[in-house]
């Protein structure tokens, strides 16, 4: 609404030449001039990311963070600044997925405390990417104010979500109310306790029927995985791939198209409405599958390889308590050998 001052507020022409001359910098590998912007920090923190989840990280930038605050001038920041930040995006309701004729996005309202803790959960991830680019670009200058990112605190006591894991009855109940199209996937995820990132990419080659086993290759830490199959995971397989090219999708969409970020959502809560059992959403399978081990005694090493976990005590964390051995030994021993009561003697 103002008039272009050809410095801070530009026109059309203007904006172009700025962006040639960034654009010649950068070719140049020139140090960009100027305050630093956390647009600037951001474009400089994903350009060096190493760690996982690269599109979900992208994601988060682009279109939560830099928007709302990617003008700031770092040097300029506040902890006011960042902290109002924050707590307007644990406030704000998340966006579900809707249909691309629908007029007004759907919400998901703040109607509960799960609603809540889900919320701030997601607002202290923002946080976290937020942090981590503006303490690398403090890495590299001594004049920013670290105080005003580091001095914002996360929300307590959010990331301690119910974890769901169906029983066998559960199980059977939704996989036979899922529609056709989406019942090969689920029985998929409960035989294999993979995600759905990597279920969707599974191609025929990827399945060796001779040592019944299914390989992923599209892994969350990028870590080709195996899965051994038992009687049922292999006969599903089999029906799978039989007389299927070798690039060929496994689990295809009715279209013969790969299932998409999201589109898992839909068919599981119906599922879930139509069996009558509590809803469970596609990471809920996963856990079913190592729930299943953990009941039956399985170590948690065995799970943890199983189930892809780079760290054994996130297995732990998750299923220790659901192995009646492995708890019950291991408090024995951590309690054991006080001494204070004589053994009862066997009558002869």
């Amino acid at each position: 609404m103002l008039d272009a001052n050809g410095e801070d507020i530009l026109d059309w022409k203007d904006a172009q030449k700025q962006a040639q001359v960034w654009f010649e910098r950068q070719a140049r590998g020139e140090r960009r001039s100027g305050p630093l912007t956390v647009s600037d920090a951001l474009d400089d923190y994903i350009k060096k990311f190493r760690g996982k989840s690269v599109a979900k990280t992208k994601g988060r930038i682009e279109v939560i963070i830099r928007p709302a605050l990617g003008h700031h001038k770092v040097h300029q920041l506040t902890r006011k600044i960042i902290a109002d930040w924050h707590n307007a995006r644990a406030e704000s309701p998340a966006k579900l997925r809707t249909s691309k004729r629908a007029s007004q996005p759907n919400l998901r309202p703040l109607d509960s405390d799960e609603a809540i803790r889900r919320r701030r959960s997601t607002a202290n991830r923002d946080l976290t990417v937020l942090k981590a680019a503006l303490n690398r670009a403090a890495d590299d200058r001594s004049d920013l104010p670290v105080e005003a990112w580091r001095g914002v605190k996360p929300f307590g006591k959010v990331d301690g979500a119910k974890l769901r894991y169906l029983t066998d009855d559960e199980a059977r109940k939704l996989v036979a109310a899922v529609e056709p199209a989406f019942k090969a996937m689920v029985q998929g995820a409960l035989l294999t306790g993979a995600r759905y990132g990597e279920l969707t990419g599974v191609r025929v080659r990827d399945f060796d029927p001779e040592a019944a086993v299914l390989w992923l290759r599209e892994t969350k830490s990028n870590v080709v995985r195996a899965v051994y199959l038992d009687e049922e995971g292999a006969a599903l397989f089999q029906s799978r791939t039989n007389n299927r090219a070798s690039d060929a999708l496994i689990f295809p969409r009715p279209d013969g198209k790969r299932w998409g970020a999201s589109q898992q959502a839909r068919p599981l809560a119906l599922a879930c409405q139509a069996a009558k059992i509590e809803p469970a959403g596609f990471h809920d399978l996963r856990r079913t599958y190592g729930a299943r081990m953990a009941l039956k005694g399985v170590p948690m090493a065995v799970i943890a390889q199983a189930l892809g976990h780079a760290d054994e005590r996130i297995t732990r964390k998750h299923y220790a308590h659901l192995s009646p051995s492995y708890l019950a030994e291991t408090i024995r021993a951590g309690v054991a050998g006080l001494g204070i009561i004589q053994p009862v003697l066997k009558a002869a």
